[in-house]
């Protein structure tokens, strides 16, 4: 469409998750617009984040140390291991204020189409840190996905006979949600988390 490093930008934008044709473009020329010190900015962020940040030795987690600050803190609970799929998912789950032990980041999902088994997952790791036998219950927190779902019932095959307590994170109806628009799965997933309330 344009020529040389108009082009050159717009496809190399384009190639971020969740950028289309149409948002890398928009970006390009909103990079062409601003003043050179915003973009340089940018670049200097991005050089800096390649340089500086890298994963937690033990959990995977992002980090600028060996260890990231969940893994250093004394505060947390030794016994019990979160394993979420992403290092943004750690930060979800940490918003919430609930959770108060470990994470193990597994750096993605079973996907068998897109080339990723379980070989490709920090698994190995994750079965290194439960050896002490310290650990005594794995929250699985993978996404309530296809994907999600065999990497979730993958690692709970491999772990049950451990003799560790291990969960999934409930799912089903958002809160403020209709439920006329809720799909099969999540209003099926609702109804087997379903509680008993207490007068």
């Amino acid at each position: 469409m344009y020529e040389g490093a108009v082009q050159d930008l717009i496809d190399e934008l384009g190639r971020l998750p969740g950028v289309g044709p149409k948002s890398a473009q928009r970006i390009a020329f909103h990079l062409l617009a601003v003043d050179p010190v915003e973009v340089r900015r940018l670049v200097d962020a991005l050089t800096e984040v390649k340089a500086r940040v890298r994963f937690c030795d033990v959990c995977g987690n992002v980090t600028q140390e060996e260890t990231c600050r969940v893994c250093r803190d004394p505060r947390r609970s030794t016994t019990v291991i979160c394993v979420v799929e992403e290092p943004k998912d750690v930060v979800a789950i940490e918003r919430t204020r609930e959770f108060r032990g470990k994470y193990h980041v597994l750096g993605g999902a079973i996907n068998p189409i897109a080339g990723v088994g379980p070989d490709d997952l920090r698994i190995k790791e994750l079965l290194t840190r439960l050896a002490s036998g310290e650990v005594t219950e794995v929250i699985l927190a993978t996404d309530p996905n296809v994907e999600g779902e065999a990497t979730s019932t993958y690692l709970a095959r491999m772990l049950l006979p451990m003799g560790l307590t291990v969960s999934r994170l409930a799912s089903g109806l958002p809160v403020g949600g209709d439920l006329e628009y809720a799909d099969e799965v999540t209003l099926g997933r609702a109804f087997e988390g379903r509680r008993r309330i207490n007068a």
